[in-house]
Parts: C-alpha cells; sequence; structure tokens
C-alpha cells in the first residue's frame, strides 16, 4: 500500500510538471498595429516572464513606458500602462490571451469624452 501511494504521488509531480512545460510563455517582443489620429502605426511590447513575475515596457511616441500591474496565468495576460499628455496622465489596460505567438484580446484607453474606448488587439510575436 506504501508503495502505491508512493508510486501515484511520483507520477502526480509529473504530470504537474508536464503540464508547466506546455504553459505559454509571454516572453519576447510583441508587434500590433494602433490607428492613430495621422492613420495607423506600429506598436511594440517588450515583455518577460520571469519567477513567475511578468515585466516590460511598450512603446510610445515618447519613447518606451514600463509596464504595470502585470499578471499572466493560465495564458491570461494583462498589464497597465501610465502615459502623459499636455500635462495629463492616464492609464491604458491591456487585455489578452497568450496562443502560441499570439495575443488576441482588448485595449481599453481614455477616450475625448471622458469615458473610455475599447479597441481588439492582437499582437504577433516578432521572430
Amino acid at each position: 500500500m506504501k508503495n502505491t501511494r508512493s508510486f501515484l504521488a511520483a507520477i502526480g509531480a509529473a504530470f504537474v510538471l508536464t503540464l508547466a512545460a506546455f504553459a505559454g510563455d509571454p516572453t519576447g517582443t510583441w508587434k500590433w498595429t494602433v490607428e492613430g489620429r495621422n492613420g495607423p502605426r506600429e506598436a511594440t511590447a517588450k515583455l518577460e516572464l520571469r519567477d513567475g513575475a511578468l515585466s516590460g515596457s511598450v512603446s510610445g511616441r515618447n519613447g518606451d513606458t514600463a509596464i504595470g500591474d502585470a499578471t499572466f496565468k493560465d495564458d491570461a495576460i494583462a498589464f497597465t500602462v501610465k502615459r502623459e499628455f499636455n500635462g495629463n496622465s492616464f492609464v491604458i489596460k491591456y487585455d489578452g490571451k497568450l496562443d502560441g505567438d499570439n495575443i488576441t484580446g482588448t485595449i481599453e484607453r481614455p477616450n475625448r469624452d471622458g469615458g473610455t474606448t475599447k479597441v481588439d488587439w492582437k499582437a504577433t510575436r516578432a521572430k
């Protein structure tokens, strides 16, 4: 009986480790197109998952901005980017699902009317 329990525990541990090996990893450079006032432009995020913590930056007109409130679990990714424009700061929220070399989700950002606008987000990992 003791050998059976030990054997089952070993199989369970191997199964958990196998699942972890197949979990996605968002580490890399991601590119997508953003619709701007002057037409579409390419945006870039550089993400790194280390010891379960997600960090990185997103490009913008004034350079790269660090991401905040970042989470990654079960291939679901979420983070925020705090920007400033004309002395006003605002937060853009990114949510998505990692599937191989694609992240598909939404970006929520403030609009001119004081509300928020959600747009579809599809980023592709640069190779």
